[in-house]
């Protein structure tokens, strides 16, 4: 019988993907990556998900595209890179919170698939990287404008152009991560960051992560306005004005 690509449970209102090619050590075919998006989609469309979590295993979390799919493809001039940045736009455009849980290597498309996440919990092994220039590719699911973004010209410049990876400990320092766990706690810290967030005032949540991400890529004073405007939308829920009666209530 045939592995599937991935593997999918909920824990309350946490949906968590299990990358699960571990014959290939996560290489992401196409296959595997219109199974995360169509995941992600269905739970993001569903009221009894709050937030996601995508991991791998401990000894890699996705060691990038694979390789013998995309020669295949290139060989016969079929591959469809649109169809692989239209699946890959799903998942990075997921309106609920994603973190990615990553221990081991995260190379290619699948760094790709933890910059895309808003929460970026690694193990000390993690190691962050970009080999496609070694092969004559270049990052093509947003990897040069997301590492940009995080740790600047001059570091993007040094890890794609080398191709020498990231360790969990730089990549905390240079907040291309959120934080370093032990491995041994990493899917338990995963959790308990997925049940803080779900467990908080869910209209706000979702306000908050668009807000984020739209600000991310504008000047500051369109951020402030931005911001601005998205508080007053968070003023005006039903969620806040009963958060709001209920305080009153108590005083």
């Amino acid at each position: 019988m045939e592995e599937s690509n991935i593997l999918i449970e909920t824990n309350g209102n946490i949906g968590i993907i299990t990358l699960n090619r571990t014959d290939k050590a996560n290489a992401i075919s196409l296959e595997m990556l219109n199974d995360i998006s169509y995941q992600v989609q269905t739970w993001e469309y569903d009221d009894a998900v709050r937030t996601i979590i995508i991991k791998g295993q401990p000894d890699v979390f996705a060691s990038g595209i694979d390789i013998a799919e995309l020669s295949a493809e290139v060989s016969q001039q079929s591959f469809a890179l649109k169809a692989w940045k239209d699946e890959f736009a799903k998942i990075a455009h997921c309106a609920k919170p994603l973190i990615a849980a990553v221990s081991g290597y995260a190379l290619g498309i699948g760094c790709d698939l933890a910059l895309a996440c808003d929460i970026i919990l690694a193990s000390e092994s993690a190691q962050f990287g970009y080999p496609e220039v070694s092969i004559g590719f270049i990052p093509s699911f947003g990897g040069c404008t997301r590492l940009v973004h995080s740790i600047g010209k001059a570091k993007t410049m040094e890890a794609i152009l080398t191709g020498k990876a990231i360790s969990a400990e730089e990549a905390a320092a240079c907040g291309l991560i959120s934080r370093v766990v032990n491995l041994i706690d990493l899917e338990d810290e995963a959790l308990k960051t997925a049940m803080r967030i779900s467990a908080l005032p869910y209209q706000a949540v979702i306000q908050a992560k668009e807000t984020i991400a739209q600000v991310e890529d504008m000047n500051l004073s369109n951020g402030y306005e931005l911001e601005a405007k998205s508080c007053r939308l968070a003023l005006n829920t039903p969620e806040f004005q009963q958060i709001l009666a209920q305080f009153e209530q108590k005083m």
